[in-house]
């Protein structure tokens, strides 16, 4: 098994890559398969999320880049500033991982908070995409 111990900056093309759910992206040790079959370790400082192409390296060099794999989402689409800060407030004060873009709000799908912004007076569609949630105002960025 490779062993993969850290993030890296580097700009240089990975030797492989891995698609992990957002769960998984959490997860400071686990084993995985790269898309190339090479069986990996993650060994990595605890407290840090993996973001979408983040770049896990080695003493030895190997790079596997990390993608965000696509995931069942709710998405809720809304123009009305206030409609939107109401449902990011209720959302949020449920611990809910969102993902927030302009005008559009992401989360893994639950059919309890999908009716509760539908009583809101949102729309909730049903999306597979990949999902980068906010890290949240007290996560510390480690690399």
């Amino acid at each position: 098994m490779l062993k993969l111990t850290e993030t890296t900056e580097s700009q240089e093309s990975p030797d492989d890559t891995l698609t992990l759910p957002f769960e998984a992206r959490q997860k400071s040790r686990q084993p995985a398969i790269t898309q190339g079959g090479v069986q990996v370790g993650v060994f990595l400082p605890r407290g840090q999320t993996l973001k979408h192409g983040a770049v896990l390296t080695n003493a030895q060099g190997f790079k596997v880049r990390v993608n965000a794999a696509p995931e069942a989402l709710s998405v809720v689409k809304c123009a009305d500033p206030m409609l939107f800060a109401r449902a990011c407030y209720h959302l949020g004060n449920r611990h809910v991982a969102l993902q927030i873009l302009p005008g559009e709000l992401r989360f893994l799908t639950d059919h309890v908070l999908d009716q509760m912004l539908v009583g809101l007076g949102l729309t909730v569609e049903h999306q597979t995409l990949p999902f980068e949630p906010e890290a949240g105002a007290y996560h510390s960025h480690g690399h």
